[in-house]
């Protein structure tokens, strides 16, 4: 299969995807931004709490 052929069936394919709006993928977003962030707050959290439970028990 050479790359011309490559890229004219992946155009084609491209063709059938249901692209989102605009609007949705800036909703999209913004979901993913805010449960990144909320996520990475209770990692933090945890990690600090284990840290102190360790510290307390190595120290």
């Amino acid at each position: 299969m050479s790359l011309m052929s490559y890229l004219r069936d992946t155009q084609a394919e491209l063709k059938h995807v249901a692209w989102p709006s605009r609007n949705q993928a800036i909703a999209f977003t913004i979901v993913v931004v805010a449960i990144s962030i909320l996520v990475s707050f209770f990692l933090g959290f945890f990690d600090y709490l284990f840290h102190l439970i360790l510290q307390k028990f190595v120290i």
